[in-house]
């Protein structure tokens, strides 16, 4: 840590970024000034600035402080909080090859990201992870574990495995499974999540019971959009006789349909309820992409120097590889995800017209879609979606901190609350792809001019430098691919 009476002063152009790794690079300085930026508070509100935003000791302080330890002058730049990813995975191998915890880990906070909540993983090792992200040891997000519940045929087996969760040192827990819980088992394992004090969120398979199950017995948030026009059907889903829910193909080929089946008058009822019960929506907008225009999302440019082989295996056509489901993907299943999104992205807007609360996640590792990257598209799909950049920014940072119980301390950029900061060039509110970590350009006086990149993502007040990340990204990768 740098002693305070060591000033470091950075200055960030709004157009050429900082190439050479600042000292203070993964280190919670005493004190810290960002100097000359707009502030984007993180609840709705519009943008202030340029002025200053002190650290002291990890927190956001309203005092000026005269002589900090480091100042960044980031004029031009703006701040935003921490981007809280609300479904994200540790994962350790796919297709048989190991992923570093570097490569993850350093994508996410180079995109932005100081909280995670891993709904799936192996439990043991994210604990490790989560303990010395907690202890500064590890350049790495807030990590909060929501251990997966897995199948349960009885209430008395659901609240078994509710209490060894607890006792396993999780923050919550993720309801899953290939099926969706009878609707008693269902009740059970809920109040004695609200019993044992851990937050619950939800992937709802297709069964007896839907979203409106999840949400009369007490679910904290549910994953995706699975159950939600479930409930708004009449009877059960036009599904062919050949149908197999087992196949993936066919399981997400006509997913791509359900929606288009939903009465329109009852889901408004549905989504009412949920909101009414208080039910968050975390939708991972960006993780089904690829189903509307699977050419795009096999040809991203950040996939050159940043992909590593395990995905780049994992993402191949393959019933093994769960996501990898492209096999004979037609024009009219493109289509038909099209509409889905469409209606879904309706059913957002009305959703949070209603009062509901809407977060950010990616699901990361699974179809084409690169950790850190997908929570920016997220945002960017959000925009899409018809929210207005500041709603958007609010769903990726205050909601998420609502969500996790954890809005007294992050989420906002307020004085009080722990330093979860990003320090972004140029005007994410102007252009949300600013946020992604490769920059992006832009239009000035007919020409291309480069701009955008988280710069410096705080976490908790340990500071680290995004450059600098993304390189480490790059020698993973390179590294690797050489094996």
């Amino acid at each position: 840590m740098l002693r305070a009476t060591l000033a470091v002063l950075i200055v960030l152009s709004p157009r050429v970024a900082a190439q050479d790794t600042p000292p203070f690079h993964g280190t919670r300085p005493a004190t810290l000034e960002l100097a000359n930026v707009h502030v984007v508070r993180g609840d709705g509100a519009p943008a202030t600035g340029p002025r200053s935003v002190f650290v002291r000791d990890g927190r956001i302080v309203r005092e000026p402080i005269e002589s900090p330890a480091v100042r960044i002058d980031g004029t031009g730049c703006y701040v935003l909080p921490g981007i809280v990813c609300t479904h994200a995975h540790l994962q350790e191998q796919v297709a048989e090859i190991a992923i570093p915890m570097e490569y993850q880990l350093d994508l996410w906070l180079a995109s932005g990201v100081t909280t995670i909540r891993d709904v799936g993983s192996t439990f043991a090792r994210s604990l490790r992870i989560r303990q010395r992200s907690t202890r500064g040891e590890i350049a790495a997000p807030r990590v909060f574990l929501y251990q997966q519940l897995g199948p349960a045929d009885t209430p008395a087996e659901a609240v078994a495995r509710v209490d060894a969760i607890k006792e396993g040192g999780a923050d919550g827990i993720k309801l899953w499974s290939n099926q969706s819980y009878r609707p008693d088992v269902l009740e059970a394992l809920l109040a004695r999540a609200r019993e044992v004090g851990l937050r619950t969120t939800a992937h709802i398979g297709v069964g007896e019971s839907n979203a409106l199950h999840y949400a009369t017995y007490g679910v904290t948030s549910i994953e995706h959009w699975y159950g939600v026009p479930d409930a708004a059907l009449d009877g059960v889903q036009d599904f062919p006789p050949d149908f197999s829910y087992d196949n993936e193909v066919d399981r997400f080929r006509y997913a791509g349909r359900l929606w288009r089946e939903a009465r329109p008058e009852r889901l408004d009822q549905v989504l009412a309820t949920l909101v009414d019960l208080g039910v968050a929506w975390s939708p991972t907008l960006a993780v089904y992409e690829a189903s509307r225009d699977l050419v795009r999302a096999q040809n991203l440019p950040w996939f050159a120097d940043h992909l590593h082989p395990a995905l780049e295996r994992f993402f191949r056509p393959n019933l093994a590889s769960h996501g990898s489901y492209f096999i004979g993907w037609t024009t009219a299943d493109e289509a038909a995800w099209r509409e889905s999104y469409r209606i879904w992205m309706q059913a957002l807007r009305r959703f949070e017209e209603l009062g509901g609360t809407i977060t950010t996640g990616e699901d990361a590792g699974y179809i084409y879609l690169l950790y850190g990257f997908g929570i920016v598209r997220e945002l960017e799909l959000h925009q899409e979606a018809g929210f207005h950049p500041l709603e958007v920014i609010r769903h990726a940072t205050y909601n998420g901190a609502r969500v996790l119980g954890q809005e007294t301390e992050f989420g906002r950029v307020m004085p009080g609350l722990a330093a979860d900061l990003i320090v972004v060039r140029g005007n994410p509110l102007r252009n949300l792809k600013c946020l992604y970590p490769t920059g992006c350009d832009d239009y000035v006086d007919g020409r291309s001019v480069p701009t955008g990149g988280v710069q410096y993502t705080i976490k908790d007040g340990f500071v680290y430098h995004g450059p600098t990340l993304m390189a480490e990204v790059r020698a993973i990768v390179a590294r690797d691919r050489q094996r």
